[in-house]
């Protein structure tokens, strides 16, 4: 008897690439992260936060990164929603921890699919968007901090 596969392919826009990964594997991780999210928890009192959410799944994210000399030292969220959205957000943040801002800010949505490694089908992708629209919401946030020490 032959076991069907599922594929998916990835493309990652900016790099012109694409590659097939076994969808089954990236399920598991997905629960993974949602079953046990990185740096879920508080953060510091010099993190510059937002917060996000998505009332048609009820999700609801805080986001905060921490810098030093433009380097992103920290990154924690805190918050409930579905497995899609918190695994989302444990994945970039650590993606974003020890980057510069620079990297940050090219982060894009084809990056978050990619991080996710599923389709997310149209009803999902406010989840799977969430903690990185709260990022560039804490981007956002965190130059008008730098222009009023100016």
């Amino acid at each position: 008897m032959y076991r069907l596969l599922k594929i998916a392919i990835f493309c990652n826009v900016n790099k012109h690439t694409c590659f097939a990964m076994n969808s089954d594997l990236y399920q598991q991780h997905i629960l993974d992260h949602y079953k046990r999210p990185r740096n879920f928890g508080e953060a510091g009192d010099g993190a510059v936060c937002s917060k996000g959410s998505n009332p048609s799944c009820g999700d609801e994210l805080t986001f905060c990164i921490e810098t030093d000399e433009n380097i992103v030292k920290k990154v924690t969220f805190t918050g409930q929603g579905c497995a899609i959205s918190l695994a989302a957000a444990s994945m970039l943040t650590e993606k974003l921890t020890n980057a510069s801002l620079v990297q940050v800010q090219r982060i894009t949505e084809v990056d978050m699919y990619a991080m996710l490694g599923v389709t997310v089908s149209s009803g999902r992708e406010k989840c799977a968007l969430l903690a990185y629209r709260a990022l560039m919401d804490v981007l956002k946030s965190y130059e008008l901090r730098c222009r009023s020490y100016e």
